[in-house]
């Protein structure tokens, strides 16, 4: 636990460095008088999960529970793309995040750009093509504990920007993903599965979440990938 925490605060730090460079470019006032225009030409992306060995101490950490019912779920508990600066929602934050070249109109609508799509290598030329993608899905948070959660919390975990939560995708991959755990669904890009791996496990280590002995036995395998790199 005293890498991984280390490694949390190298990556915190880098990201604080980061927002504290941009800070001009998107404070308030500055996206308030945004016409059409290139966004910065740096070009951030989605946060970087720790390392596989790290990745694996956090994954044998995580609590091993059935899935929780989903009486009660509802997306509108997990409040999401809320506003992070200006007109700007999280999930235009992260279209100009993972696109080249992206332009954004007065209201912060990507109205140009391309994308890659990490899951199954798709090149999207039109944000109508891309759906921001909760790497653990929120259903899937719910079944894992997230019920327990209030409002506030919910709403941290849909629209964190600060660990491997949020990826800009294609519709068609995120829509075969649905709410499915590893063990029902992985990237088509067997490529992508020691990055997405990596996240996932994260992502659940970071906000306690509970999973399933087969969710770990498959995040294991995609984790076993690394080494193939």
């Amino acid at each position: 636990m005293i890498t991984s925490r280390r490694w949390l605060v190298r990556t915190t730090t880098a990201l604080a460095a980061v927002s504290a460079a941009l800070a001009p470019a998107i404070s308030p006032a500055s996206a308030a008088a945004l016409t059409v225009q290139t966004q910065p030409t740096l070009r951030r992306a989605l946060p970087e999960p720790p390392p596989a060995e790290i990745a694996r101490t956090e994954l044998n950490d995580l609590n091993v529970e059935a899935p929780h019912s989903m009486t009660g779920y509802s997306r509108s508990k997990f409040p999401h793309w809320a506003k992070q600066y200006g007109q700007c929602d999280t999930r235009e934050v992260v279209l100009q995040r993972d696109g080249q070249n992206v332009v954004q109109d007065d209201k912060c609508r990507a109205v140009q750009g391309t994308w890659h799509s990490e899951y199954d290598g798709k090149a999207l030329t039109a944000a109508s093509q891309v759906d921001v993608d909760h790497m653990v899905p929120l259903a899937a948070g719910w079944r894992a504990g997230a019920d327990r959660w209030d409002n506030a919390r919910r709403k941290q975990f849909a629209n964190d920007l600060g660990h491997s939560q949020l990826i800009a995708v294609s519709a068609a991959s995120n829509r075969s993903k649905g709410d499915q755990t590893p063990d029902l669904w992985k990237p088509p890009l067997r490529s992508y599965w020691c990055t997405y791996s990596r996240a996932w496990i994260d992502v659940k280590y970071v906000y306690q979440l509970n999973a399933t002995e087969a969710e770990k036995a498959a995040l294991g395998e995609m984790l076993d990938t690394c080494t193939e790199r």
